[in-house]
C-alpha cells in the first residue's frame, strides 16, 4: 500500500510538472512556436560558446581585448596628465568660493575633447529653455537650497509646489480628477508603474507570478522595473514599417498572470508611438492596466494638437498624431519627465494615475519602524526640494503660450530633417512616421553602414544615439538644434558619402554595436563592455 509519504512525493511531483507546464505554455503562446525555438536554439547556442571563452588560449585573447577596451574608454572619460588635480581626500582647511569656482572652471577644460553642448549639436540629452530660465531656475534652487518634501511641515511652500506640479500635468494629459506624484526621471516613474500594478494585482486579483506585456520599442526602464520587482517580461516585436506594437502578439500574450500593457507615445529609439486606442481597448477589456510611456513626449505630445501639427502631413500619410492620453479608455497611468520638453532641472519627473485609489498601491509604508512611522510615495525618502522649486518656476515662466510656441519650433524641426531625408538622402529612410521631435533614420543601401554615418557625424561633433533592431541612428530635436537644422543635413548628406566611399570600420557605433551582433555571445561581451564604463565613471 502506498504510504501518505509516498502519496505526498507524488503530489508533489504533479503538482511541479503541473505548474511548469502552465508556464511553459504561457510563454509559448506569447512568443510563438517559432521565436520559442529560436529563443532555446540562441540559449544552447550562447552556452557552447560561453563554455569555449573559458579556453585559457580564448580566455587570454578576449581579456586583452577587453583590456584595450578598458583604456580606450578611460582615455576617453578619465582626464590624464601632470597638470590635472585630483581631490581624493577632504581637505585640511575648508577652501574659499574663489577657489572652489576657479578649480570648477579648471576641471570643465581637463577633457581635451569633449562635447560643449552649448553648441547644441546634442540628440536630446540638454533641453535648455534659454538663460533667463536658467536664471529663474538657479534663484528658485537658492531660496529653497536645503528643502526636502519629505518634511512639509517645515517646507510647506514645496508640499504645495509639487501638488501643483501634478495637477498641472495632470490637466495637460486631460484628467483633472487624477492623481500622481513627481519622482527622479523617467526611469523612475517607470519603475514606480511597474511596482504600483504588482501590488495592485497581487491585492485586487491574487496574482503572484505577475507579469507585463512590453513592445521591443519601449524604454529599458521598464525591463529595470520587471528585473527590481521580480516581475516577468513579454517582450513584443514591433511591425517593421509602422513601428508600433504588434497587437496580434499582445493579444495572444495575455493570459490570467498579466498585470500590465505598456505603450509608448513617443519612444525613445524611432520616436514612433503605439497604437493606445486598441491597447486600451485589451487592457480594459481584461481588467489590467495600460501605462503610457510620454516621458520623452512629455510637453511636447500635449501640445501638437494647438499647434496644428497633429493631423501630420500628405492628409495625414506621414506624421499623423493618434489619441494617447487619459481621454483614451482603458489607459490607467502615464509618465512624463518635466526635465526634458518641460525644461525644468535634471531630476524631475511626473507619474500620474487614472485615480487616487491606484497611487496608493506605489505608496512605502512602515507603521511599526522603532524610528515612527514611516511613509513616502516613491523610492526616495529625503528629495531635492530646490528641484520641485525648480520645476515649479520653470512650469510658470513658460506658460502654455511658452510650450506651444516651443512644440510648433522643436517639431517643424523634426520633420524639416525627415522630409529631408525622405526627399533627398536617397541611401537613407526614416524609421516609421513620428508625430513629435524624434527622428531615426537607418540605411537602404547595401554601400552604407549607417553606424558608419554615425561615426563620420561624430567627427563633425555631432552627438547622435546609435540603435539595434534595425541598425539606425536618431536625433532627439530641442530648442538647440533650431539654428543648427541645415547644418544637420549639410553634415549628414557629407558623412553618407563619406561611409560610402571611405568606411573606417573603427569608429565607436561601429565597433559597439558591430560587437553586439557578432556572435550569440556579442550582448554579454557588450554588458562587460558597459560596465567597464560605469566602473570609469567612479574613477576619480
Amino acid at each position: 500500500a502506498t504510504t501518505p509519504f509516498e502519496a505526498a512525493k507524488t503530489a508533489l511531483f504533479f503538482y511541479f510538472v503541473i505548474t511548469q507546464s502552465l508556464k511553459l505554455c504561457r510563454h509559448v503562446q506569447a512568443r510563438g512556436i517559432t521565436d520559442s525555438l529560436k529563443d532555446s536554439w540562441t540559449w544552447t547556442y550562447r552556452q557552447v560558446l560561453l563554455l569555449a571563452l573559458k579556453v585559457p588560449a580564448v580566455q587570454k585573447e578576449v581579456q586583452q581585448q577587453m583590456n584595450q577596451a578598458r583604456l580606450e574608454i578611460e582615455g576617453k572619460l578619465v582626464p590624464q596628465g601632470a597638470d590635472v588635480s585630483r581631490h581624493l581626500v577632504l581637505p585640511d582647511e575648508g577652501k574659499p568660493v574663489e577657489w572652489i569656482l576657479a578649480e570648477m572652471k579648471k576641471m570643465d577644460g581637463e577633457l581635451a575633447i569633449h562635447a560643449d553642448w552649448r553648441h547644441g549639436k546634442l540628440s536630446g540629452a540638454v533641453y535648455h529653455g534659454g538663460e533667463d530660465l536658467s536664471r529663474v531656475l538657479v534663484a528658485a534652487f537658492e531660496r529653497y537650497t536645503v528643502s526636502n518634501p519629505l518634511h512639509p511641515d517645515v517646507f510647506p511652500a514645496i508640499r504645495k509646489m509639487e501638488a501643483e506640479i501634478v495637477s498641472m500635468c495632470l490637466r495637460m494629459y486631460n484628467n483633472p480628477d487624477g492623481a500622481g506624484t513627481m519622482t527622479s526621471g523617467g526611469t523612475e516613474s517607470i519603475v514606480m508603474a511597474v511596482k504600483t500594478y504588482r501590488d495592485w494585482a497581487r491585492e485586487v486579483k491574487g496574482i503572484t507570478e505577475p507579469e507585463m506585456i512590453v513592445p521591443a520599442s519601449a524604454h529599458a526602464a521598464f525591463d529595470k522595473g520587471a528585473a527590481y520587482m521580480k516581475v516577468k517580461v513579454h517582450l513584443i516585436p514591433v511591425d517593421p514599417v509602422t513601428r508600433k506594437a504588434n497587437i496580434k502578439r499582445v493579444r495572444k500574450a495575455i493570459n490570467r498572470n498579466t498585470i500590465l500593457l505598456v505603450g509608448s507615445a513617443v519612444n525613445f529609439p524611432d520616436g514612433n508611438q503605439d497604437d493606445i486606442v486598441v491597447l486600451g481597448e485589451l487592457a480594459a477589456r481584461h481588467n489590467i492596466g495600460l501605462h503610457v510611456d510620454c516621458c520623452l513626449g512629455s510637453f511636447i505630445m500635449p501640445f501638437l494638437e494647438k499647434a496644428g501639427l497633429s493631423d501630420g502631413e500628405d492628409g495625414g500619410a506621414r506624421y499623423k498624431l493618434s489619441p494617447f492620453d487619459f481621454r483614451v479608455r482603458g489607459v490607467t497611468s502615464i509618465s512624463c519627465d518635466t526635465h526634458k520638453y518641460g525644461f525644468a532641472p535634471k531630476g524631475s519627473s511626473v507619474i500620474m494615475y487614472r485615480d487616487a485609489a491606484l497611487r496608493r498601491h506605489q505608496y512605502y509604508i512602515s507603521p511599526s519602524w522603532t524610528g515612527g512611522v514611516y511613509a513616502s510615495p516613491s523610492l526616495s525618502g529625503s528629495r531635492p526640494g530646490a528641484l520641485i522649486a525648480g520645476t515649479w518656476a520653470a512650469m510658470q515662466y513658460m506658460g502654455s503660450d511658452g510650450y506651444l510656441k516651443s512644440c510648433h519650433e522643436i517639431v517643424s524641426c523634426a520633420r524639416t530633417i525627415a522630409n529631408t531625408i525622405t526627399n533627398s538622402i536617397p541611401e537613407l529612410y526614416v524609421l516609421g512616421s513620428p508625430p513629435a521631435s524624434v527622428v531615426a533614420f537607418g540605411s537602404k543601401s547595401s554601400e552604407v553602414n549607417i553606424h558608419e554615418v554615425g561615426d563620420k557625424m561624430s567627427k563633425k561633433g555631432w552627438h547622435l544615439n546609435a540603435l539595434t533592431g534595425p541598425a539606425a541612428v536618431h536625433i532627439a530635436c530641442t530648442r538647440l538644434t533650431l539654428p543648427l537644422v541645415d547644418t544637420f543635413i549639410t553634415d549628414l548628406r557629407d558623412s553618407v558619402q563619406e561611409a560610402k566611399l571611405a568606411p573606417s570600420g573603427k569608429g565607436t557605433m561601429v565597433t559597439l554595436y558591430g560587437l553586439g551582433q557578432s556572435s550569440a555571445v556579442g550582448p554579454e561581451l557588450v554588458s562587460e563592455v558597459a560596465t567597464m564604463f560605469l566602473d570609469t565613471l567612479y574613477k576619480a
